[in-house]
């Protein structure tokens, strides 16, 4: 699973560890979790043998970048398999949403705006049906009113018939 960590000094055991921050929940979505810590060793081998440390991060660089933002990938039992900084990430983030203006209020704005078009197409629906539903039954009325006029008519005639004869 996909973090995005601090590295920590523990002052108490002297060794790094990493300050879990965020977890990834999607390729696009990421939650912000209770931070929690996990111990880290950059020298563990099967970190440096599987090529899980990425060549950027030097082991002196993790252990003397205290407070260096890492996105980590952990293991069920939170044991480390992939580190890289944060760096690279956060920029795309950056160029992405923050330097074309998308804000948690953007987006709010937008989700409002496109509820209020989706209530407006619904009534503009509502009311092409209602319209449709009168003309389909003002067209059975005239249809009606042209059987009972024809009828009438026929009645007319069969009755001028009658007189002239």
């Amino acid at each position: 699973m996909l973090n995005l960590a601090q590295v920590k000094k523990n002052n108490n055991a002297g060794e790094l560890e990493l300050r879990l921050l965020a977890r990834q929940k999607s390729e696009t979505c990421w939650e912000l979790i209770d931070p929690e810590n996990v111990p880290f060793t950059p020298t563990n081998p099967s970190l440096q043998e599987s090529g899980a440390i990425n060549p950027a991060i030097a082991q002196s660089e993790i252990a003397t970048n205290e407070g260096l933002l890492v996105l980590v990938e952990l293991s069920e039992e939170q044991e480390v398999l992939n580190i890289q900084p944060a760096r690279d990430w956060v920029l795309t983030l950056v160029d992405q949403y923050l330097s074309t203006g998308v804000t948690p209020n953007f987006l709010k704005e937008e989700a409002d705006r496109t509820e209020q078009w989706r209530q407006d197409l619904t009534l503009q629906s509502q009311n092409l049906t209602r319209q449709r539903l009168e003309m389909e039954a003002r067209r059975e009325r005239i249809e009606t009113l042209e059987e009972e006029l024809k009828q009438k008519e026929k009645e007319l005639e069969e009755k001028a018939k009658k007189l002239d004869s």
